[in-house]
């Protein structure tokens, strides 16, 4: 049986607080990139955890990307397991961003709620690299540079691949690192009542794998 921790609204609070002032020390980011659905509200709580006084908030584009897909098991419930292959369902909105060379030369957050077989990340960094190397050659400027932040990184073979780079000068940040288990996020609660029960219960049982999970 997949073992399941229940990860609530404040334990997302706490990681994004927690993560902050690093993030404000190593990426400095210009703009945040949150991947549909679990990538927003960890990027909307961070913006405030970001925000330096004086500065203006830091804009939040979003795109949307399914990897995962429902499959129906032998007692008719319905799981979702990591799919083949990455569909883009939402793109950047360049009515407000203006122009992909808006994107030129900016330091670049991308943030996602878990990295699990790192498939959604990589087509991610790939494909918006792509576009905005296709601006930069168009408009001229510096090289725009990406960072990655995820809530959880599964300790487990990853399909994808990110740059070396990125994780050699820092800028891949995961606030706990856990084992190949099963994360419930609250957004994907339908009893949001319920989940929280089950997530307390873990805490008072010591038996939360989160609480054996790695910090960054």
């Amino acid at each position: 049986m997949v073992e399941k921790i229940y990860v609530t609204y404040n334990d997302v609070h706490k990681l994004c607080q927690e993560a902050a002032p690093k993030l404000l020390e190593t990426v400095k980011p210009q703009l945040m990139i949150a991947i549909g659905g679990g990538g927003y509200v960890p990027a909307r709580i961070l913006r405030s955890f970001l925000k330096q006084p004086g500065s203006p908030n830091i804009p939040i584009q979003a795109i949307g990307l399914s990897l995962y897909e429902s499959l129906p098991t032998s007692d008719d419930q319905v799981v979702e397991e990591p799919g083949t292959k990455v569909t883009r369902t939402q793109w950047l909105d360049l009515s407000a961003l203006g122009e992909m060379g808006n994107l030129v030369g900016k330091r670049v957050l991308i943030v996602d709620e878990v990295d699990d077989t790192r498939t959604t990340l990589e087509y991610a960094v790939k494909e918006l690299e792509k576009d905005v190397e296709l601006a930069r050659e168009k408009f001229g400027g510096e090289k725009t540079e990406f960072s990655i932040f995820v809530l959880h990184n599964k300790d487990k073979q990853k399909k994808g691949v990110l740059p070396t780079e990125m994780h050699s000068s820092g800028r891949y940040h995961a606030a706990r690192t856990v084992g190949d288990v099963w994360i419930c996020y609250p957004w994907e609660a339908t009893d949001i009542d319920e989940h929280d029960r089950l997530g307390r219960e873990q805490k008072e049982a010591g038996n939360l794998n989160q609480q054996y999970a790695t910090k960054e």
